[in-house]
């Protein structure tokens, strides 16, 4: 009885939190601000928006750069901690998690002034890539490394502690039995863990790829704190705050949130079905 109780509560905060602004966007989306239906003409015109494409652009060179190191770094990380000793892994878990637990806007002024050439502890490795000072950190090109930098520091740690669980569920048995087969370290890590935990890394791409779309908070803190470096419809979250608050255009805000929800589930959708992802061993 008491697991209907909880999954009843998570229902109705899904529903008020989730499914009911959902809906909300969407009839905004469709509709005219004096509440006609216009089908899909905010979608049209918000899409006809020069600054529309260069967001998503944006956010795609961002999400590239992101989901990869987080793959590459996340996977690398957790297998090396489940080798190790279990005290000495544990260490190493509580180190990687700390960042995470700082808000995101504290996350930004950290790196702030971590970037910043003039006032950073590496700014002997920042003036070797010529930057010596913070406006040639920020270029237009930079931004999405630097925003994929802030993202990991901040995001990573909780799925190496995700992903060394699911280690952790691997049958001893079956990392013994391919011991006494002569497989190296290496040949365990790749041909018996990581097969295992495949469904944990598309299920970390998953969310990781809807939290990316989402990338509002780095850029718009960037953005003041630079005084203007950083465009302040660099991603397309932005662009629909700027549309809602600058322009007074919450349904073209709408229509760009809309957008970002086909966009989440379409790439849900094709990594669910590809993987296959709900299917029982």
């Amino acid at each position: 009885m008491s697991g209907y109780i909880f999954v009843c509560a998570y229902v109705l905060l899904l529903f008020c939190f989730g499914v009911a602004p959902t809906g909300y966007a969407i009839y905004l989306a469709l509709s005219s601000s004096g509440g006609h239906f216009v089908g899909f003409s905010n979608f049209v015109s918000t899409g006809k928006d020069f600054r529309f494409v260069a967001a998503f652009e944006h956010i795609g060179e961002y999400l590239s750069i992101w989901l990869g190191s987080l793959v590459v770094f996340v996977l690398g990380l957790a297998l090396m901690l489940h080798s190790m000793a279990r005290r000495v892994s544990s260490v190493f878990r509580f180190i990687f998690y700390l960042p995470g637990a700082l808000a995101g806007a504290a996350s930004v002024l950290v790196w702030l002034f971590m970037l910043d050439p003039s006032v950073s502890p590496l700014h002997v490795l920042l003036s070797a890539f010529g930057l010596h000072v913070l406006g040639q950190t920020l270029l237009p090109n930079h931004l999405p490394i630097v925003f994929a930098v802030i993202a990991f520091w901040t995001g990573a740690g909780g799925w190496i502690v995700v992903t060394y669980g699911a280690l952790n569920n691997i049958p001893y048995e079956l990392l013994e039995a391919a011991a006494l087969d002569g497989a190296s370290a290496w040949q365990t890590a790749l041909r018996v863990k990581l097969p295992l935990i495949k469904k944990w890394v598309v299920y970390m791409l998953i969310l990781a790829f809807a939290a990316g779309t989402q990338l509002f908070v780095e850029p718009q803190l960037v953005s003041e704190a630079s005084l203007g470096l950083v465009s302040q419809t660099w991603s397309p979250n932005e662009l629909a705050y700027y549309l809602a608050f600058q322009n007074d255009n919450f349904n073209g805000a709408a229509a760009v949130s809309v957008d970002l929800l086909i966009v989440g589930l379409l790439v849900a959708a094709v990594l669910v079905f590809r993987t296959k992802l709900f299917e029982v061993d």
